[in-house]
């Protein structure tokens, strides 16, 4: 298909990154020991695969690619009562003679991949020209996005990633500073009433 230079560029970046994920939750699976989070490399890497497919057929396919990404809820399975009376893990010292991750090292490796894949998809998706590509790296964000929830929520309940709530004194100072502005107003009714901006959906159905 027709590409813009920088679309060139960043497709083929975006696509390196895939190989790369790809490669590591290959080795993941078959070296991890928990089930938990083995179920999770098996949920989400047919996606990475149809991610990666999708990103070969816009660089070789004159009509772009063929199937599409599905836009995933996020599904919350840790409450913030569950993630209060989790312990933390011990301390971590990294290692620099590896010869197998343990499940913690792979765990930490597998989110940090998927938040530095939800950026450059965001970023990419702002510079995209092409409406197919631009609103595949959309996706692709949300599904980094929906991911990297599941991974930080298996590693909150492992107590690898501790969560202290904000102190309630200083949540009220800093959320004092700001003031609602009302939607209802004449001035922006009239604005709504002149240009509609497309939708498909809520925020809501992306959370469950």
């Amino acid at each position: 298909m027709k590409l813009a230079a920088h679309e060139l560029h960043d497709l083929n970046e975006l696509t390196m990154s895939c190989v790369n994920s790809i490669t590591n939750m290959g080795y993941m699976l078959h070296h991890v020991q928990d089930p938990e989070f083995k179920a999770i490399l098996e949920r989400h890497l047919p996606l990475h695969i149809r991610d990666y497919n999708m990103k070969v057929e816009f660089l070789n396919k004159i009509d772009g690619a063929k199937k599409e990404l599905p836009l995933l809820r996020e599904d919350t399975k840790v409450t913030n009562e569950t993630l209060q009376m989790v312990q933390p893990a011990p301390a971590i010292q990294p290692r620099t003679i590896v010869e197998n991750m343990n499940n913690r090292e792979m765990a930490t490796a597998y989110l940090l991949t998927l938040k530095r894949a939800g950026r450059e998809y965001a970023w990419s998706a702002m510079e995209m020209v092409n409406p197919e590509i631009r609103s595949f790296c959309q996706t692709a964000f949300m599904m980094s996005c929906s991911h990297a929830y599941d991974m930080w929520q298996y590693m909150a309940s492992k107590g690898y990633y501790p969560v202290e709530n904000a102190n309630p004194e200083d949540i009220s100072k800093i959320g004092s500073m700001y003031q609602i502005v009302p939607e209802n107003s004449a001035q922006f009714q009239q604005y709504m009433a002149n240009h509609q901006n497309p939708t498909v959906g809520n925020s809501d159905q992306l959370y469950q």
